[in-house]
């Protein structure tokens, strides 16, 4: 906790730093120095995804970035912003904060900490975006723009990877300097994503940000968009935001189409990352085919596709089942799963409903364009895949709204018993694994540790073994389904056996230099011992 403090002191130092430097190209969002960092994240993550095309975003471009953004940080006095608020919202400041570096500081127990972000954030700092990795590894073919963020700060500024604590920290201090009270009743259920990179947490904050400054009536279209394309760029599910600013825009602000060219330039960028790591312009769908050597194996699209709609009924239906499905069937049986989910799915539904109709009795246009951005989002998700992941920001924007004008004292006293609710499950997680044993995250918490104070915890694992394929040397951890300690190239072990049931398997392009990347290649007949060979072997580890 104190290593990651004086973490938080630095980055918080460079964010400001830089964002001031850019918002006097681009604009401010409120909130003064919560502006500049926020402002400033845009800015380096833009910067550093544009570089991972070439070189890996690791120690020697963090050194450069994280020196000049310290010396703007000085240069611009921005320290003396930090001083504008007063006493007792400093010690409030101060609390929350300090509430956020304790629960950021525990082990990481959401299982894509393993199995996506630091696989993603370790082949970004070694080698950058690698041309037909999804072949490698499917899921790596996301590599979210908050991966790189984050894996530009992992040297030395944050090699704990911490990197949503610090946004937690930024997001209590616009929540003071702008005095919007009902967003601390957020922050506790934000704690639980504290541990590790979600990209879940930046796209709940930064469009609950977003969504305040549209209420305030921000006009600055150009920066709004540019945010809102941002936070699509992190997680594509967030579809309404962009929709609303557009829809904000015209309906509500005289349109321009200068306000659309620095989010159309994010946009594009974000669809180059994706053709370049996965062969489509959005990650997982197939649509927008170009015809490009690197792109997936149908089969293993397929097969994806298929695990994406058994995880919509929480993998307690096998796909054969779920196609037979009749309309209301499906219906009643994703409002039946067994479990926590059901609740949520009804809760979801439920609040779909109410939100609607108090738009619509509301008859405010704001209110009406939030609406309609959300419902068409909600669309989205349960046709493609209804998972609760997926769907759960639309909860925080209906609560929002409803308790908008919620005061600071009501908000300050929720704040603190949910906080020492969040806490006590992060400690003594056998509660929740009693109560709600549905919650599968919570069989991964471990529990306080005393080192915690001084050092966030961390899982690590290291043992692995090697194999070749054809002209592919892979590693895969032993007797452990994730790859997060085991060192690059590293492929799961699901995806070994859904490329060997396909045919296929992933090669080089070229032997002698990983950074061109992937491709997928049939299995000749000496192939196929040799992939069989490996599966025996994981197999027989495992027993």
């Amino acid at each position: 906790m104190i290593l990651l403090l004086l973490s938080s002191v630095l980055i918080l130092s460079v964010l400001a730093g830089w964002g001031k430097v850019i918002e006097s190209f681009l604009g401010t969002l409120s909130g003064e120095v919560a502006g500049s960092i926020l402002t400033g994240i845009l800015g380096i993550s833009m910067a550093w995804t544009a570089l991972s095309f070439f070189v890996p975003i690791n120690i020697y471009v963090e050194i450069p970035f994280v020196l000049t953004g310290v010396f703007f940080f000085f240069q611009k006095k921005i320290y003396k912003e930090i001083n504008q608020f007063s006493k007792k919202d400093t010690f409030l400041i101060s609390g929350i904060s300090l509430i956020t570096l304790f629960c950021s500081s525990f082990h990481p127990y959401i299982l894509d900490h393993f199995g996506y972000y630091v696989p993603s954030i370790k082949w970004i700092t070694e080698y950058g975006l690698v041309k037909g990795i999804s072949n490698l590894d499917l899921t790596l073919g996301q590599m979210s723009v908050w991966h790189i963020f984050q894996a530009g700060f992992s040297g030395f500024s944050d090699p704990f990877l911490r990197i949503n604590a610090i946004l937690l920290i930024v997001y209590t201090l616009y929540i003071f300097k702008n005095k919007t009270w009902i967003q601390l009743c957020f922050i506790p259920v934000l704690l639980l994503f504290s541990q590790s990179p979600s990209p879940d947490l930046p796209v709940i904050v930064l469009s609950l940000i977003l969504l305040n400054e549209i209420l305030q009536k921000n006009r600055d279209i150009n920066l709004l968009f540019a945010f809102a394309v941002f936070v699509f760029s992190i997680k594509p599910t967030m579809i309404w935001l962009p929709l609303l600013v557009f829809l904000y825009s015209v309906f509500m602000v005289k349109p321009n189409y200068k306000n659309w060219i620095l989010g159309t330039g994010i946009l594009i960028l974000f669809f180059i990352k994706n053709i370049w790591t996965f062969g489509y312009p959005v990650f997982p769908v197939s649509a927008g085919d170009f015809g490009f050597s690197w792109k997936p194996n149908p089969e293993v699209l397929k097969i994806s596709s298929q695990y994406a709609v058994q995880k919509t009924y929480d993998m307690q239906y096998t796909y054969e089942e779920i196609q037979n499905f009749s309309s209301v069937e499906a219906i009643k049986n994703w409002f039946t799963l067994q479990g926590i989910k059901s609740k949520i799915n009804i809760f979801f539904i439920v609040s779909l409903i109410f939100f609607s109709v108090f738009a619509f009795v509301k008859k405010k246009k704001i209110i009406s364009l939030i609406c309609i951005s959300i419902l068409v989002k909600s669309a989205f998700v349960l046709a493609f895949s209804a998972q609760y992941r997926f769907f759960i920001d639309v909860f925080f924007v209906i609560f929002f709204i409803l308790l908008i004008h919620l005061n600071k004292r009501n908000a300050l006293i929720f704040f603190s018993v949910a906080s020492i609710f969040v806490i006590g499950i992060l400690s003594f997680p056998d509660f929740i694994r009693q109560y709600i044993p549905s919650f599968r995250p919570g069989n991964f918490m471990a529990g306080v540790k005393k080192e915690q104070m001084y050092k966030p915890s961390a899982y690590h694992y290291n043992k692995f073994e090697t194999f070749r394929i054809g002209n592919l040397k892979f590693n895969v951890s032993k007797d452990y389904p994730f790859n997060f300690d085991t060192p690059v190239l590293a492929i799961s072990v699901g995806y070994i056996i859904d490329d060997v049931n396909a045919g296929i398997f992933p090669q080089y392009i070229d032997p002698k230099n990983i950074k061109k990347g992937f491709i997928w290649k049939k299995l000749t007949s000496e192939e196929k011992k040799e992939a069989e060979n490996v599966i025996n072997n994981i197999k027989n580890t495992d027993k």
